[in-house]
């Protein structure tokens, strides 16, 4: 489904993030960035060997959780581009000083409105699909341990889903892998 933000330019985006994600002049010295092959990376460049700016355009880590009742799944449905209306995981990027279990309670808490426990790390995949950014996502299994279930934050909808009635507009392709190893490693005696 297409974001219906009409602002949000998907595909502007992710040849942008394709091209560096537009660094064109060095944040250091000002100076023009120069493309140069690096590690086996095309990578920009500041020309200044006194400056010596890199610029290694890496993915963004972020953090979410997948909680499960009565073999049925808690999704959120996107309010915010990219993917307005697609269902995904409960998750987002990690803030400045933040450990990734603090990120996942958060944006449970931000977009759910429930309060959970961490069990344990369930996976850590990396996403490429987002105009946005790379991910790192790393998803831990949770349980709820207190508030109340409402769309919050970046959410239309939270609600839960049976494994066997998933919604076909999964947001992020991380997330349907992670949903399908989920089912794997603890639905395949049902």
């Amino acid at each position: 489904m297409p974001d219906s933000d009409k602002t949000f330019d998907a595909g502007k985006l992710m040849a942008l993030k394709d091209s560096h994600s537009g660094y064109r002049i060095c944040p250091r010295c000002g100076k023009s960035l120069e493309a140069r092959e690096i590690d086996g990376h095309r990578r920009m460049i500041c020309p200044d060997n006194e400056c010596g700016f890199v610029f290694y355009q890496n993915p963004i880590p972020a953090a979410g959780a997948i909680i499960v009742e009565n073999d049925s799944v808690l999704l959120v449905k996107r309010s915010h581009p990219p993917r307005i209306g697609d269902w995904c995981l409960p998750a987002g990027f990690m803030e400045w000083k933040e450990h990734p279990t603090q990120t996942a309670v958060r944006e449970l808490k931000e977009e759910t409105g429930l309060d959970v426990k961490l069990r344990g790390l369930f996976e850590v995949y990396s996403g490429d699909d987002d105009p946005r950014a790379n991910a790192v996502l790393i998803l831990y299994l949770a349980e709820i341990v207190g508030g109340e279930m409402a769309p919050g934050d970046d959410a239309q909808e939270v609600r839960f889903f049976p494994f066997t009635e998933l919604p076909d507009d999964i947001a992020f392709v991380a997330h349907v892998q992670a949903l399908a190893d989920y089912t794997e490693r603890f639905r395949s005696e049902t």
